[in-house]
């Protein structure tokens, strides 16, 4: 399953195979961003600015290990769970 991380109602999806430049994509109910992970600017879609910047922290704090889930999806291998913002 795609899906790396859920919190406060926020769902987090990296997908396999998906096209550069790296990136994730936030859903809270109708809303989508899909966010790059090298500068975390939205490169479409947008979120509520209380979730846009939920979503935000979440990113900066583990970008990291977006990165790595990012190499490994690409490579079509398990990405696991990234720990929600609490």
């Amino acid at each position: 399953m795609p899906r790396v991380s859920q919190f406060f109602g926020i769902d987090i999806y990296v997908y396999w195979r998906d096209h550069d430049p790296p990136h994730f994509h936030a859903y809270h109910a109708e809303y989508e961003a899909c966010i790059s992970l090298d500068d975390l600017r939205v490169l479409r879609g947008s979120l509520p600015p209380r979730v846009l910047g939920l979503v935000m922290e979440w990113a900066a704090l583990r970008q990291t290990e977006l990165k790595e889930t990012w190499r490994r999806a690409t490579n079509l291998e398990a990405m696991g769970r990234i720990r929600p913002l609490s």
